[in-house]
């Protein structure tokens, strides 16, 4: 039976409401959006009795959360966090599967509830780090691609995990799952190179059209991630995965910034759907009996997991605040984690009591993780002096933001017929110059004449974070519209862009509409142009005369 519209209403109503409590006291609205999850679902209030309801809209923001993660990871990228990804990766699995296996085994389990549990607290949630990272702003940093890195790499053992399980639990015999695994490698490889021609042959000219319409590509950039999540999924590797490959394709383009930007609102309120969901979902007559066990197997989780993550980095060179920073990404289990003691459970494999501990150790995990995240920085400052022991005496990597800063003194946003003579007439003048537009002819237009430039939009909030700020001295926008000049000058300063600021208006309300901004200027290119017309024509009758 579907949700009755009045009930996603009630639901969005508590969400806010939770919502805003959670901002009030300074808590993190994850935490706030699973507990009104749970409120909501059918362990509470029943307002969604059935939370598959929800589980398609929760699924659209994952695939859009997925898919902004890949617009981010460029191949590049990719190649240069290859080797640490994997070694953290595939160490935290096998470490925190034997070690959690034998805590398990040493609480009474039988081998069989202990494997289970063992391999449930070893995936990390995806969804939840990356959602974090992004509203942190660091998913561009270090720690935060290597994080991403060891969490693709945790999301193929755990889709291997369940092919495995499932191939086992349909009695398909001992080549089963071999062959299942078979197959679906042989699927993704297919996949890689439909993505590889589209890549090299389609998109870059298909997203040359389209980027004329931002309406459109926002649009085609939605459907392109549901439509490689659909084929993913159908393939058998995972909607997540298909998803993030459809990000990949477009990140060398130069359109990813501005499409990932534009994308952030839908993603964002879809999500919210996904943390609703997961709250629902969470079966809490189970979890009684069980806390005991889940205290001791949540702590694990939250140090011992962290710890191995720095092992490894500072053995490979990394300084311990890149691998503390790194290693809290790992301190929660996983929805897959919930997932998977399901399928134990509808194979019967293991009980509801041990669902309930997986539950309950969820609950624990994500609920404390997500603090340690959001305020990662300040407790490394705390504890910086005894992670020491986890770098060596000459590290090899730094922390920090690898975007190298372009030595440039001006910024021109806006290339239209005034904003391209003016950074053509800079550039003339041998100042280092910046041109930003929306219109990639015009950007291509630019960079054909030697001058660099990029594509974005004065209306982005995100867009300074492309900029180089720290360098230039004069920002200009040659853009006629005051909303997008306001927006402009407000993000600029909100990233602490110092220099100064030339705004543009062509008419008295538009003079009017930016009067009230502080720290700018304004530049009257219709009025100045009319005005030194007037004094050429004076002159000239000057001269007749």
């Amino acid at each position: 039976m579907e949700t009755d519209f009045i009930d996603i209403a009630i639901l969005l109503a508590l969400a806010v409401g939770l919502g805003g409590l959670a901002m009030l006291m300074r808590q993190p609205l994850i935490v706030a959006f699973i507990a009104a999850g749970i409120i909501a679902g059918p362990a509470v209030a029943g307002l969604v009795p059935h939370p598959d309801d929800i589980a398609l809209l929760a699924e659209l923001g994952i695939a859009l959360l997925l898919f902004v993660v890949g617009l981010k990871l460029d191949l590049s990228l990719i190649r240069t966090m290859g080797p640490v990804a994997l070694a953290t990766g595939m160490g935290q699995v096998i470490f925190t599967s034997v070690a959690g296996y034998g805590i398990a085994v040493a609480l009474g389990m039988d081998p069989v509830t202990a494997l289970y549990v063992a391999v449930a607290l070893t995936f990390s949630s995806t969804i939840i780090i990356v959602k974090l990272l992004s509203d942190k702003r660091e998913i561009d940093a270090l720690h935060g691609r290597i994080a991403i890195g060891f969490l693709i790499v945790q999301d193929i053992v755990v889709v291997l995990v369940m092919i495995g399980l499932s191939a086992f639990g349909a009695g398909s015999g001992a080549e089963g799952p071999w062959l299942e695994a078979a197959r679906v490698f042989g699927a993704g490889l297919l996949m890689l190179a439909g993505i590889a021609v589209a890549m090299r042959y389609i998109l870059p000219a298909l997203l040359g059209r389209i980027a004329h319409n931002r309406e459109l590509l926002v649009l085609f950039g939605i459907a392109w991630a549901v439509a490689l999540a659909a084929l993913g999924d159908a393939m058998g590797f995972s909607m997540e995965v298909g998803a993030f490959l459809a990000g990949v394709s477009l990140a060398s383009t130069r359109f990813r910034d501005a499409l990932g930007a534009r994308l952030t609102t839908v993603r964002d309120f879809l999500l919210l759907f996904f943390f609703l969901h997961l709250g629902a979902q969470l079966e809490l007559d189970q979890l009684g009996a069980q806390v005991g066990p889940a205290l001791i197997l949540s702590t694990f989780v939250l140090i011992g997991n962290p710890i191995i993550v720095m092992i490894i980095m500072g053995v490979m060179g990394y300084r311990s605040r890149t691998g503390f920073l790194a290693g809290l990404t790992v301190a929660q289990i996983s929805e897959f984690s919930l997932i998977l003691a399901a399928l134990g459970y509808s194979l019967g494999h293991i009980t509801t009591e041990t669902v309930g501990l997986v539950t309950l150790v969820g609950l624990i995990t994500i609920g404390l993780s997500t603090y340690l995240i959001i305020y990662s920085h300040p407790i490394y400052d705390r504890i910086a002096p005894f992670l020491r022991v986890f770098e060596k005496d000459r590290p090899e990597h730094q922390e920090g933001n690898d975007r190298e800063s372009a030595a440039v003194d001006v910024i021109v946003v806006g290339l239209g017929r005034f904003g391209y003579d003016l950074a053509m007439g800079l550039s003339d003048r041998q100042l280092p110059v910046l041109g930003v537009d929306f219109d990639p002819s015009a950007v291509d237009q630019l960079e054909s004449e030697g001058v660099l430039a990029c594509y974005g939009d004065a209306e982005d909030p995100e867009l300074p974070e492309r900029l180089p700020l720290k360098r230039a001295r004069l920002l200009i926008s040659t853009v006629p519209d005051p909303v997008a000049n306001r927006a402009l000058i407000d993000s600029v300063r909100h990233a602490g862009f110092r220099g100064r600021v030339m705004l543009t208006a062509h008419h008295p309300a538009d003079v009017r509409a930016l009067a009230d901004l502080p720290d700018h200027e304004l530049l009257l290119p219709f009025r100045d142009a009319a005005e030194r017309t007037a004094d050429r024509v004076v002159r000239q009758l000057g001269k007749q005369g």
